[in-house]
């Protein structure tokens, strides 16, 4: 085809970014065309739990959606088929045979009712749509599920010092044991890219204020990060990176401590259920806590239909994010072991 040889043709790049909220609903809405969809399916709903997902992905909801109706022996496919795929799709199947131990359970229980109670504690939060310890076949053990409120392109300092919080919420929920785990690898590899990247690239810190220390490379691709700055600057950077580490797990260790009896009465729920609302728990923690404005606002708008009662169910920054990263709805997860964490990603 001349066209392919003509001078100037690859000249032009036509980036193809992930879609939007409005993109989202409307690749869903496609594709459902080729399958039989309840009458009360709500899009919208769903396209907001799949944030950050690409074309395909959306895609395979819908298919996933349909194959799991007809397991069920349904003749169409309905809103809990859907909401289902969708963490299918993102986390993987559930483990039909998994071996996890009583102990592990336990251990698992708590480390994602940290990631939920802290959220719950903390106003720049999103709210907890769902917190599960059902093992997942891209190796979480469980996790804690959110689901922005509204789409958003821009985050706020105190909303990520906030999620710094948030991540280190299971592992200093793991003080219960009096010992640590390898389930935290993920929290701690994705709240450490986003405290180097709040340093770095957006400014927030004290030490360095408004200089670019770090740039991405090959956006499209890897997005790798190129330190422009000496060794001397790139070692004074950990520093301030640790700090900011220590500072938020101190803080979420702090939620933890003074909120045990509401750690202790979720997580027991947990443990008998498997997967709980964010409705659920809640109003576990309003027991305990006035139902003020700041916990009203972690209330998720779902009803106990976002998950299936008593039985397994299910639950990641460097630039000014694009809308996948900024309102990914997966989390927090606890991670099988250290080498789980790319399956997990």
């Amino acid at each position: 085809d001349p066209a392919l040889t003509r001078p100037g043709r690859f000249d032009r790049r036509v980036p193809v970014e992930l879609p939007d909220l409005k993109g989202r609903e409307a690749i869903l809405q496609v594709h459902a065309k080729k399958i039989k969809i309840a009458e009360d399916v709500d899009f919208n709903k769903v396209a907001r739990m799949a944030s950050g997902a690409s074309g395909a992905e959306l895609a395979n909801i819908v298919n996933e959606a349909a194959l799991r109706a007809v397991r069920h022996g349904r003749r169409t496919v309905g809103q809990e088929d859907l909401e289902e795929s969708v963490e299918a799709v993102i986390a993987g199947q559930k483990k039909k045979n998994s071996s996890v131990t009583n102990k592990e359970k336990l251990i698992v229980s708590y480390h994602e009712v940290g990631h939920a109670l802290v959220m719950a504690l903390q106003k720049e939060s999103e709210p907890v749509q769902k917190i599960t310890i059902v093992p997942r076949t891209m190796g979480a053990l469980g996790y804690t599920m959110q689901r922005p409120e509204e789409e958003k392109y821009l985050n706020k300092k105190d909303e990520m010092l906030a999620d710094l919080v948030s991540f280190f919420g299971g592992r200093a929920a793991e003080v219960k044991f009096n010992s640590v785990t390898t389930g935290a690898s993920n929290d701690i590899e994705r709240a450490t890219a986003i405290a180097r990247a709040m340093v770095t690239q957006y400014g927030m810190s004290d030490e360095f204020g408004l200089i670019g220390l770090e740039s991405i490379t090959n956006r499209y691709l890897d997005g790798r990060a190129v330190m422009n700055c000496a060794e001397t600057t790139a070692a004074k950077v950990d520093e301030v990176v640790m700090k900011m580490l220590k500072e938020a797990y101190a803080k979420a260790v702090t939620y933890i401590r003074e909120n045990m009896d509401i750690l202790d009465e979720a997580a027991e729920f947990l443990i008998q259920r498997e997967t709980i609302t964010g409705k659920e728990f809640m109003e576990i923690f309003n027991k305990y806590k006035n139902p003020v404005e700041e916990s009203d606002k972690n209330v998720s708008e779902t009803d106990e239909n976002d998950a299936e009662t008593p039985g397994p169910e299910v639950k990641t920054d460097s630039e000014i994010k694009t809308e996948e990263e900024n309102t990914s709805t997966y989390n927090t997860g606890y991670a099988q072991w250290v080498e789980d964490d790319d399956d997990e990603e």
